[in-house]
Formats: C-alpha cells, structure tokens, sequence
C-alpha cells in the first residue's frame, strides 16, 4: 500500500482544522475537518477558487435556508426546499463545489433551529477553518517545473529519433514502426501537458504559459510529421533526388532543441528548393507523381519548421523570443 502525499497533507489538514476549531469551542468541531478534507485540491489555485467559492455559496446557502425554515418552519420538508432552491442557484452562479458543504452546514441551523448571530459565526468560521486548512497543506507542492523540465527531455528525445528514423526510410514503403513511434510521441506529449497545465495552476500570481504553449506546438509538429510519413512512404525516387532532403532530416535531428529557432534549417530548406527547381522535368507520369510528393513533404517540412521559429520569436517567454 502507497500513502502519497495528497494522502498525507488530507490527514494533516484535517487535524489542524478539526483542533483549531475545538480550541475556539465551535460547536460541530468534526465539521472542519470534512471541509479541509473536500477543500483540498490537486492546485493551489483550485484550493483557492474552491474555498473563495464555497465562502461565497455559504452566505448564499444561509439566506436561502433562512427563508425557507421561517415560512416552512424547521423541518425535513423545509430542508428539501432548501435544496430545490439552492442548487439550482448555485449552478447558475459556478459555486457548485459549495452545494454539498455548505448544505451540510445548513442542517446545523436545522438542528439548532436557530438563525442567532452565535451560529452564524460558528458556521463562517468552521468553513473558512476547513478551507483555511487545505490552503496552508497546499502551499507545499511538488516541483513540478522540475517534472515538466523532465518530460520535455522526453519529448526532444523523441523527436531526435524519429526524425533521424525519417531521414534513413525513404525508399520503403513499410512505415509501420514510424506511425507508431509517433503515437507514441503524441502520448508523451499529451502527458506532458497535463502537467504543464499543473505547474500553471500552482502559481497563484506570476504565471507563466511557456510549458503549456510549447507542448501544443510539439504536438502540432507531431500531426505534421504524421502527415510527412504516410506522404514519404509513397514517394520512389532515385537516391539523387531525395539525397539532399534527408541530410537536411539528419541535420534536423542532430539539431533538435529548444532553443533552436529553425533560422538555419529554413535557410538550408530554401537552398534544397532551388536544387529541385535546377534538376531536368521529370521524363514520365510516374516520375512527375513522385516528385510532386516529394515537393509536398518539402512545403509540410517547412511548415514543421516554421511552427518552431514563430514560437520562439513571439512567445514572450521564450528564450529566443524577439521584441
């Protein structure tokens, strides 16, 4: 059995709650530790829109009991009222996450038939006890930079390979462990930005989109490498035709990295058009075919390229980024 660390920071949140609110003598002590419990979240800033919001829906959740424990009065029937009313208030106005625990809550005036200033206090004060809790747990997170750092390695490393891959299979027709390689990419790179959405949401202020926004653009160049291979496996060609493009995929793959902006590659790209555009028309129909597929890979390669460079010259975050 594996105890994690949101495990661990649930117990510890729910104790100091549940201790703090038996040190000021509330009643329903108990009821602090559940909120730190459901306050809780996989963020910082989910642990703080839930709490600012549940703060919110309580004073909604209260109004709305009030006006229906006093004409109904005190009862199981009023109660269901109660919930007709305030759920569907709470969906038009996103608390959502305040409906349980602040119903919850409500059943406390139901039990003390009582609206007095006394319980309201000790109710605001058990919800922002429990919410206050889960904060103070959650202000210690893993490093997930460190993590998203990680899987960009991966993602790189990929990439290096099946580029490299691409430039040594023209001429085969098979490109079955390519296809799967790039799957495989694709997999990496959806996890790593389940991460990198992670990191953003632990900073409450200074945040910064960088990891997040260069994933979706790895995962673009991925949809046009898949594109590149299911076109390159259609293409015959003698070698002198196709030599030039795979030394600049060699070059690629050698090159690959983060902070390479593709300035060099588009350059060497350009020189390989005027190659193809010097060479003798094509003698027959099935050569012309072929090379209008290769002039095709050609222009999605650029496109593969010239994804990366206006990343790296808009994206304010970028460590090439140009003003």
């Amino acid at each position: 059995m594996r105890i994690g660390l949101r495990t661990i920071k649930t117990a510890i949140a729910s104790v100091i709650a549940m201790m703090i609110a038996e040190f000021l003598q509330l009643n329903y002590p108990t009821a602090a530790g559940v909120i730190a419990i459901l306050s809780l979240g996989n963020t910082k800033k989910d642990s703080l829109y839930t709490g600012l919001g549940r703060i919110f829906s309580l004073g909604l959740a209260t109004v709305v009991a009030f006006v229906c424990f006093h004409i109904i009065g005190y009862n199981p029937f009023a109660f269901g009222i109660y919930l007709l009313l305030f759920i569907p208030l709470a969906v038009k106005l996103k608390v959502t996450e305040g409906i349980v625990v602040n119903s919850v809550l409500v059943t406390h005036y139901l039990v003390e038939q009582s609206f007095s200033v006394q319980l309201l206090i000790n109710e605001f004060l058990l919800l922002t006890i429990g919410v206050g809790a889960a904060l103070l747990l959650n202000s210690y997170m893993p490093n997930r930079e460190k993590m998203v750092k990680e899987e960009q390695i991966v993602v790189e490393d990929l990439f290096r390979k099946l580029i490299w891959d691409l430039s040594k299979s023209f001429q085969q027709l098979d490109n079955t462990q390519l296809s799967a390689d790039c799957e495989k990419l694709m997999k990496t790179i959806r996890s790593a930005q389940t991460k990198a959405k992670l990191l953003s949401k632990d900073r409450y202020f200074d945040v910064n989109p960088y990891f997040e926004e260069y994933f979706l653009m790895r995962g673009s160049q991925v949809r046009i490498l898949k594109d590149m291979i299911d076109l390159q496996a259609k293409i015959s060609l003698d070698a002198k035709y196709t030599k030039q493009m795979q030394l600049l995929l060699e070059k690629t793959a050698l090159s690959f990295d983060e902070e390479n902006d593709g300035t060099q590659l588009l350059e060497d790209l350009d020189a390989i058009y005027m190659f193809y555009q010097a060479l003798q028309l094509p003698d027959n129909r099935k050569e012309f075919e072929n090379r209008a597929r290769l002039f095709q890979f050609l222009q999605s390669f650029q496109s593969f390229i010239e994804l990366k460079s206006e990343f790296s010259n808009v994206n304010p975050f970028s460590k090439n980024a140009k003003n």
